[in-house]
């Protein structure tokens, strides 16, 4: 029997969720989160939302909303947590990870490197760019600190805990799994966890890229902010760009994520490769009206 339901078949759906309660979801996760709802999302939504009515023992989106409206700080962590999506693997994009190991072995000597991954979700993409240090310094130990920051706490703390079921990892080699993965026993068979030595590396902290202010401190080699832009417009984007910019070292590094663009900032960064970006060259004087040299 065929029970896909279409908009109209709320009757079927446990809670009522009509289009004015998914546009006060819209505004009030843009106002919090600056994340951008789809208007085709307003499935998803009800699904990750209704788990939440059931947890709170609330049986309707009226009553949900005005709970999330009167500032509940404990739901409002769970209302975010539910409706950000983190989705993530080790070595994502791997493009990206030579191209970081090359950077900061230009560095070497200079100073201490520290790099920002600006949305760590569940820890892959840190613990990628820790494994990376490793190999690119031979040493358990390099002289990297790396903040992995998220606004979703339950994703941080699976990342701090650094352990994941065997599966994540199927896709490195034999190699990096016996450098950097230590497999579990008994109760924990089927599960790996990270090498402390990696972790030691790492810093975790849950950081709203909205929020007024960060505690981040630069200058930084090189900031990770991959597949978090496309959940935010355009303005948004740009505020966030524009305080990448005094944070990173003169030579640094910002890598994207596949599908992220940043045409609108290009007085910001340039483009140095497939999703790679460097900061822009300041222009000299009367740059507002000066059209682009040709290369």
């Amino acid at each position: 029997m065929n029970t896909n339901l279409q908009s109209g078949g709320d009757r079927d759906r446990e809670f009522v969720f009509t289009s004015k309660d998914f546009e006060r979801v819209r505004q009030l996760i843009y106002d919090h989160a600056g994340i951008s709802l789809n208007p085709s999302k307003q499935d998803m939504v009800y699904s990750r939302l209704a788990r939440r009515l059931r947890a709170t023992g609330i049986n309707n989106f009226k009553d949900y909303l005005a709970l999330l409206e009167s500032n509940n700080k404990a739901e409002w962590e769970a209302f975010v947590n539910a409706l950000t999506t983190n989705l993530t693997s080790f070595f994502r994009e791997p493009h990206h990870f030579p191209l970081l190991a090359e950077h900061v072995l230009k560095q070497k000597g200079r100073h201490h490197i520290s790099l920002w991954c600006s949305a760590a979700s569940t820890g892959e993409e840190p613990y990628s760019m820790a494994m990376t240090m490793v190999d690119a310094f031979s040493s358990f130990t390099p002289p990297v600190t790396i903040i992995a920051t998220d606004l979703d706490t339950n994703v941080l703390a699976k990342a701090e805990a650094g352990v994941y079921p065997v599966e994540r990892i199927e896709k490195l080699s034999d190699d990096m799994v016996k450098r950097f993965f230590l497999r579990g026993t008994g109760a924990q068979a089927g599960f790996v966890r990270v090498r402390p030595e990696l972790r030691a590396m790492i810093t975790f902290r849950q950081v709203n890229l909205l929020s007024n202010d960060w505690p981040i401190r630069g200058p930084l080699d090189a900031i990770f902010c991959r597949n978090v832009m496309i959940y935010f417009d355009k303005a948004t984007q740009l505020k966030i760009l524009e305080r990448f910019v005094p944070l990173l070292q003169p030579g640094g590094l910002l890598f994207a994520g596949h599908s992220e663009s940043f045409h609108n900032a290009t007085h910001l960064f340039s483009l140095r490769g497939k999703t790679v970006y460097e900061l822009a060259k300041p222009k000299s004087h009367g740059h507002h009206h000066a059209p682009h040299a040709p290369k």
